[in-house]
């Protein structure tokens, strides 16, 4: 089962929302040029790439100052074992 680093998941934010730099370690609330629509568009086509991993808005659900790209890879990571 493929799962993406978080540089990936960076590199696809970037693209989706247009950002300069999505930095993995900067709170998601703080990242220029990147807003809750653009979070959304990234989860679906997240979801298109990888079926397999059940991933869904709740990724987003209590997201604050201190939710990183990095914190939403690991609630990724923490989905994968569900389904073996």
């Amino acid at each position: 089962m493929s799962l993406p680093t978080v540089e990936e998941l960076a590199s696809q934010l970037e693209a989706v929302s247009g950002a300069q730099k999505v930095d993995p370690d900067q709170p998601l609330q703080h990242i220029a040029d990147v807003d809750s629509l653009d979070l959304m568009e990234w989860l679906y086509g997240f979801q298109n790439q990888y079926p397999h991993i059940p991933a869904d808005e709740s990724l987003f659900a209590d997201i604050d100052d201190t939710t990183t790209l990095r914190v939403v890879h690991d609630r990724i990571v923490q989905l994968v074992p569900a389904q073996a």
